[in-house]
């Protein structure tokens, strides 16, 4: 009698957690070894990103993208309520601005009308 396992990735929500490009990752397995709670496994194909099988184990702590030794293989993707995205807007002229945006422009030094 043959028994075989497999593992294969069932995400129970549509978040994705990390994304991997296959163009990039040579299949090294740095980022499954330092996982702090064993989210990655490695993929029985030899050169293939790593499975990501437990997406809401996923601690987005980073060190998976920070062990890996080829830039740009791994992907985190924050939950839209993780993200940091900060936009206000001048009322006077109805420019919006951002965080980290190329080229600020220069600070509103007027007072604030009532």
């Amino acid at each position: 009698m043959r028994r075989d396992a497999w593992m294969v990735p069932n995400p129970p929500t549509p978040n994705r957690a990390i994304d991997f490009d296959p163009g990039v990752c040579n299949g090294c397995n740095r980022c499954v070894e330092i996982c702090r709670s064993d989210v990655l496994m490695p993929n029985p194909k030899r050169k293939a990103p790593p499975l990501v099988l437990y997406t809401d184990e996923c601690w987005y702590c980073g060190t998976c993208v920070l062990e890996c030794p080829r830039p740009g293989a791994i992907t985190m993707r924050h939950p839209m309520n993780q993200s940091v995205s900060v936009v206000w807007k001048r009322t006077t002229t109805g420019e919006s601005f951002r965080l980290g945006m190329k080229n600020p422009p220069e600070p509103d030094t007027r007072p604030a009308s009532s």
